[in-house]
């Protein structure tokens, strides 16, 4: 591909207009429309039709980040077909028949807790002429929370607290929470049957494992109590006493999951993950007259190091042309952790890119990263973009001493460095771009910034 573009914008204007493109492009209505129609009493989700006239209720249940968009993008689809139906969301959205309930996240709370009972009293209710369209998206781990008998909410949001402090991965996390709940690892599903259940997947996890995503409501895992424990005794000091007797029950007592016919009513659909952002993220790329690469949509690891090393890549394009020539984004997609051991402010997609501008030793190299869902860590920003100019050399003793205290949130911020997109009502993992200008172009600018 030739560049021989005169207005081509800056590298700073490239990194966040290919973000809020991968955003865009896994927004509940855009992913709905394109997965989901109906024609009369025909309706199509991705390959497989449904003859609506065969059942005499359809029902929306499930939660997570983008369950509230994803049922008012329903509602528009199915019109008056549609019965009624139940979300929890921490995304609010106008809807008419479905009932879209306040969460939060990232820990599950007394209301959640509530939704999800309700949820699954609706779940019971349905028999073999119900159709359940099941919204389930990332976030749906802690919004969509049932514990299980004998395990109390406090117990349950300790273990989760402490799990995502440790640097767990979210599949030894989602491991545990499985272990732990009445609703997931298929616990909606089995709630359903009979009912004819369709999964409707927003995918926030690296290979879209539909077990792994909001830890499967509505699809079994192979995980056992002793993986849950495994994890515990990994990563936690000590255990409540209450998920510790849980366990050892659970290891007894069969869940269902081994019945070949459990889950022969279910179909589970992917309708979005990680690649939806990245192959919109590229496409604006090229459109701005920069060549694209994705690295890799599996990316994991301490935040810190993999912006050290995304880095490292940018400035070796920018130097010897490898792995393409300048000027050139380099996406990613995944999810990074941070081992916290204080209590300082920011996430992990802000670790990223500030960490990373310790190997940025020239202008023209911009770094950003941000969490889909519009919320990086526990922080009201999606993430950070940084450059040689935004974190100048003078300040990177100040910036070395808040990655070490994981206190980056109020750095960034004084560098006008926070990305901020307000909660986005979708959630398919952790977005990065590395946009590496030409030798002449400078990463920032006063008009630079896009919009949100």
């Amino acid at each position: 591909m030739t560049h021989d573009r005169t207005d081509r914008p800056s590298p700073r204007t490239v990194a966040l207009d290919c973000l809020h493109a991968g955003i865009d492009a896994a927004r509940p209505r855009h992913v709905v429309r394109r997965t989901l129609s109906r024609d009369g009493t025909t309706l199509t989700v991705a390959d497989e039709t449904f003859d609506l006239d065969d059942f005499s209720r359809v029902v929306v249940l499930g939660g997570g980040n983008a369950a509230g968009e994803m049922a008012a993008s329903l509602e528009a689809v199915l019109g008056e077909r549609l019965t009624d139906g139940i979300v929890v969301t921490d995304t609010p959205a106008e809807t008419t028949r479905i009932d879209v309930r306040p969460g939060d996240h990232p820990l599950p709370s007394e209301r959640n807790r509530d939704a999800t009972g309700d949820i699954l009293a609706a779940a019971r209710d349905a028999d073999a002429e119900t159709l359940v369209l099941a919204p389930i998206s990332g976030g749906g781990s802690a919004l969509l929370s049932s514990p299980a008998e004998g395990i109390s909410l406090d117990s349950f949001r300790t273990v989760t607290d402490g799990l995502l402090r440790s640097g767990a991965d979210i599949h030894d996390i989602n491991t545990v929470r499985r272990a732990l709940s009445s609703v997931k690892d298929g616990g909606l599903a089995r709630a359903a049957a009979p009912a004819r259940v369709v999964g409707l997947v927003v995918s926030d996890v690296i290979g879209d494992d539909p077990s792994v995503v909001a830890s499967g409501p509505t699809y079994p895992s192979r995980a056992t109590p002793a993986d849950a424990k495994r994890v515990l005794e990994e990563n936690l000091d000590s255990v409540p006493a209450d998920i510790e007797t849980a366990l050892r029950e659970r290891e007894s007592t069969p869940t269902g999951n081994d019945d070949p016919d459990a889950f022969a009513h279910v179909t589970n659909c992917v309708i979005a993950d990680n690649w939806t952002a990245l192959d919109a993220a590229a496409d604006r790329a090229r459109d701005l007259g920069y060549s694209p690469l994705v690295l890799s949509s599996r990316v994991g690891g301490e935040a810190a190091e993999v912006g050290r090393t995304h880095a490292a890549i940018g400035v070796e394009c920018a130097a010897t042309g490898n792995p393409l020539d300048p000027p050139a984004v380099l996406l990613s997609g995944g999810e990074t952790t941070v081992t916290v051991d204080g209590d300082g402010t920011g996430g992990p997609n802000q670790e990223f890119s500030l960490a990373a501008t310790r190997e940025l030793d020239r202008p023209g190299i911009v770094v950003a990263s941000i969490d889909t869902d519009g919320l990086d860590g526990s922080t009201d920003a999606a993430g950070a973009i940084a450059d040689h100019e935004t974190i100048p050399p003078e300040s990177r003793d100040d910036a070395r001493a808040a990655l070490r205290n994981h206190d980056v949130y109020p750095f960034l911020a004084a560098h006008d460095a926070l990305v901020e997109t307000g909660e986005t009502g979708t959630n398919v993992n952790d977005l990065r771009a590395v946009v590496v200008g030409s030798a002449d172009e400078k990463g920032t600018g006063a008009t630079d910034d896009a919009e949100p």
